[in-house]
């Protein structure tokens, strides 16, 4: 009794201490690495963008053998860089040596939709692809590793690792619509001349594509005189319903129009902020949009990924309940749905040969 008395006060002492203990570093892997989005990614995750500024990582970064020359060159620059967090690199065109580890896995790499593809054709070339790195991911990485898809279709490609990776629970694997919540929100910042900060809870409903729902029927404004609906500040429906959707529907082709080339930087910023709130934790009462495995909630079909208001805590997601739908709402979600369902019907078709 006396000897458990006297041992409470060092035990408490020793968690004090080990508070101030650096943390281990974990292996984070990035597909595609030579890529334009890897190689905006690489250095944000590298200095602690994405799991937070006191991380350090080892970089596990893959791509295809004829990449392997630019992919050395991006581990040359990251040397060259001299990072503290960053502890380690793996440079490879092995899909084993890649994910060997891995606590966590970002999904850039996949095969591009190029002029005149069928959205049947591209699904069959990422079909292939995700076929191998879901065997990879199971057989090679760490237990409990979390998995961002990035790489287009994002939502059936996070499907097709879902489904070649069974030991992987579904709940470890998300797609990307981070970047359209993101634009959402820069949209809304532009319209009312506010930071873009002030600024929360829009929804991105649906599929990464074109079909996507934006969603500010929810979303709120910091001012001066405290929190308020956006939909009463901007005052005007045609546009929350017609111009906002359109604009951030299609600011994926609008980059590609002006620049020749997809979007690189806003794709790699919105991924290190996908992984760090589901990481790190959502603010409490702030949810943010992840394409996550339908469990049917809001009347959305089970079995596909979809993009959902999610919050996270101490690692985990959980998607935010109880949000009114109206009728205009739920036509847009129901068409994303049902784009995502004949996407599922056509990657099946390519499973099962």
């Amino acid at each position: 009794m006396v000897f458990t008395y006297l041992l409470q006060p060092l035990a408490s002492w020793c968690e004090w201490l080990r508070r101030d203990e650096p943390k281990q570093p974990v292996k984070v892997l990035v597909t595609g690495a030579a890529g334009n989005i890897g190689y905006a990614i690489v250095p944000m995750i590298a200095r602690g963008l994405m799991l937070g500024p006191d991380q350090p990582v080892v970089l596990h970064m893959l791509d295809i053998p004829r990449a392997a020359d630019a992919l050395n060159a991006v581990k040359m620059e990251l040397i060259d860089a001299a990072l503290p967090l960053l502890r380690g690199i793996v440079a490879t065109t092995d899909e084993a040596e890649a994910f060997k580890g891995v606590n966590f896995a970002i999904m850039i790499g996949g095969w591009p939709r190029l002029p005149g593809m069928e959205r049947k054709d591209l699904i069959e070339k990422n079909v292939a692809i995700y076929k191998s790195q879901a065997s990879a991911l199971q057989q090679h990485a760490a237990q409990n590793c979390k998995v961002l898809v990035v790489a287009n279709p994002a939502n059936t490609n996070a499907l097709v690792l879902k489904e070649f990776a069974p030991a992987v629970p579904a709940k470890n694997i998300t797609c990307l619509t981070r970047l359209d919540h993101n634009r959402a929100l820069g949209q809304i910042s532009e319209r009312l001349g506010v930071h873009v900060g002030d600024v929360k809870n829009v929804v991105v409903w649906g599929n990464h594509s074109s079909t996507q729902f934006p969603d500010a029927s929810h979303a709120t404004v910091r001012t001066e005189r405290g929190e308020k609906l956006v939909a009463e500040l901007v005052a005007d429906e045609k546009w929350l319903r017609e111009e906002f959707v359109g604009v951030v529907q299609q600011r994926g082709a609008a980059v590609i129009k002006a620049r020749k080339q997809s979007s690189s930087l806003s794709a790699a910023s919105a991924a290190c902020d996908h992984m760090r709130d589901w990481v790190l934790g959502t603010p409490k009462g702030t949810w943010v949009s992840m394409g996550v495995y339908s469990d049917g909630s809001y009347g959305v079909p089970e079995g596909i990924f979809y993009s959902f208001p999610v919050a996270c805590e101490k690692g985990e997601w959980s998607i935010v309940q109880g949000l009114e739908i109206d009728e205009f709402a739920e036509s847009k979600m129901e068409l994303s749905a049902k784009e995502l369902e004949e996407e599922k019907a056509m990657a099946d078709e390519f499973i099962r040969s």
